[in-house]
């Protein structure tokens, strides 16, 4: 990966693994995965796969919070020429099974704490033939570990072209229904490379994965780019309790950390005794860089998290549909307050009003993206692939500004979307469950925002006539229904919802609190809750 790009991600393992054999490519609490072993473990669960009947451009889908399964699942599936699916491990079976089956997925690897959600979820995905559980057995699965065990590898060439598609991530869809976006080896190498120019790191590094494996930004930065360097990387299954991964920044000597606004945010308000500070960034002295992605970083955390460790934090800006790494504010020189930085190395940028006109600089519009990153399109969505990518210009859905030094600030968003702690929710996915509810007659959810999360969705909500609904009650309906990040953190009972004379709720006004109709709000408050 230093001179030239692999033709696709199993060559790029395949040659570091014969490059850095002994190196430890994972750690994971006690364990360690070397490079060899790495490529052995995939080798031999692609062919249990291939046993199992599972071919070249059949879906596998992984469900899984962070580990090493996880990282060798992902190479066995590519091995075969398949495709990996990674799903968000905090969504209910509906939603589970919904992904199963839009995306035709013959296969799922998950962890027995998941398997009633998955045999749900399976009742709605024909496609769906075996589950393989990589911590135990049951009814109908497959061990993981027995699986690689029982593999005898037969060597067979397939062909895998840059073009073909390797991962298929969903993503949340304004139509309440998520997208998948159709990610190549090519896509993923690309950016896997752009960001090694923007960030200057190398084979002597180990960065920390705490962010979840299935979100596209941790796995192009978390996994794929340490790998492709022949760097380590320390693999925390969650982020919670927080001390456990402070714990490991400082036992595995971590040099690069990624994470989202909400963690720098923890770790600039942490309280450190004045006398122990000295102790303190001594025993972090290996950390070199910060990164941050997925939503926008505060100037003040920014400011408040450099000032305590003096270790440099860039910010990122990037979506699923790009790889999904488009900018970042560079390591060596200007960082400007509220930008997300420059284009990576092979990305063009430009911004356009709503009739396509490209604007000058500092005009305000709609940011297009075009490179190498961009998505292959939707599966099975021509014509939501055609109104995203036209001439091979992604349109992002961001409206943002290009200043006269080419860095980019995010002003607003065009798309009807929440961000909370960097993953994606769409208010229609949690009003469809709302207006499925027996009692309610009108709902509509928005975005306010919040120092920890970024956003958090608000409910407003209309009774049926001589109905009564508490605001628990619909908190408890919707956790049966949908993942915990997508909770609204309150909900508002209202008389009636502001509107236009054709009818359309006005958003604008209920997040902008004017609503004057009366009703009660109860908050709830999700309070340590890392999305």
């Amino acid at each position: 990966m230093k001179d030239s790009l692999a033709e696709n991600l199993t060559m790029m393992l395949e040659k570091n693994a014969e490059i850095f054999f002994d190196k430890t490519a994972l750690f994971f609490s006690d364990k360690k995965i070397s490079y060899k072993e790495l490529y052995r473990m995939s080798g031999r669960l692609s062919q249990g796969l291939k046993n199992l009947g599972i071919k070249k451009k059949d879906k596998v889908a992984l469900f899984l919070q962070n580990a090493p399964e996880f990282v060798v699942s992902y190479f066995a599936i590519i091995d075969i020429g398949a495709i990996c699916v990674p799903v968000n491990n905090m969504l209910k079976e509906e939603e589970l099974g919904f992904i199963l089956k839009d995306s035709g997925a013959r296969l799922i690897i998950s962890s027995i704490a998941y398997l009633d959600i998955v045999n749900s979820a399976k009742m709605k995905a024909p496609d769906l033939g075996y589950t393989v559980i990589i911590d135990g057995l049951a009814p109908n699965t497959f061990n993981f570990y027995e699986m690689m065990e029982r593999s005898v590898i037969k060597k067979e060439d397939i062909s895998i072209k840059p073009d073909e598609v390797a991962s298929i991530l969903y993503t949340s869809g304004t139509t309440g229904n998520p997208k998948g976006a159709m990610l190549t080896h090519k896509n993923l190498l690309s950016n896997v490379k752009s960001c090694i120019s923007a960030i200057g790191v190398s084979e002597k590094d180990n960065f920390i994965c705490v962010l979840p494996m299935f979100h596209s930004f941790a796995f192009t930065v978390c996994i794929l780019l340490p790998l492709s360097l022949g760097a380590s990387i320390t693999i925390i299954e969650h982020v919670m309790p927080f001390r456990r991964v402070v714990r490991n920044v400082i036992k595995k000597k971590i040099t690069v950390f990624v994470g989202i606004p909400s963690i720098f945010n923890i770790l600039a308000h942490m309280e450190i005794p004045h006398v122990f500070t000295s102790r303190v960034l001594k025993l972090i002295d290996p950390l070199k860089l910060c990164i941050s992605g997925a939503s926008a970083l505060p100037t003040e955390v920014l400011k408040a998290f450099e000032d305590k460790f003096r270790v440099p934090l860039l910010e990122g800006y990037g979506l699923t549909e790009a790889s999904p790494v488009v900018s970042f504010n560079p390591e060596r020189g200007t960082i400007k307050p509220n930008s997300v930085g420059l284009p990576v190395e092979g990305v063009e940028v430009k911004i356009v009003d709503d009739k396509d006109r490209q604007l000058a600089c500092n005009g305000i519009g709609e940011l297009l993206v075009k490179g190498d990153n961009v998505m292959k399109g939707y599966f099975n969505r021509d014509a939501e692939t055609r109104e995203i990518i036209k001439d091979n210009w992604l349109y992002t859905g961001d409206i943002a500004r290009i200043d006269e030094d080419g860095y980019i600030y995010i002003v607003d968003r065009k798309k009807d979307m929440i961000n909370v702690r960097g993953l994606n929710v769409y208010p229609v996915e949690i009003e469809k469950v709302l207006l499925r509810h027996p009692k309610i007659k009108e709902a509509a959810v928005v975005g306010l925002a919040d120092r920890f999360k970024g956003e958090v969705p608000k409910a407003f909500i209309v009774l049926k006539e001589n109905e009564a609904l508490s605001g628990s009650e619909v908190i408890k309906y919707l956790r049966k229904n949908l993942a915990l990040f997508k909770i609204p953190k309150s909900v508002e009972f209202t008389q009636a919802l502001p509107k236009t004379s054709t009818g359309k709720i006005l958003k604008r006004q209920l997040r902008g609190g004017s609503n004057k109709t009366t009703g009660t709000m109860l908050v709830l408050f999700l309070a340590g809750l890392i999305n």
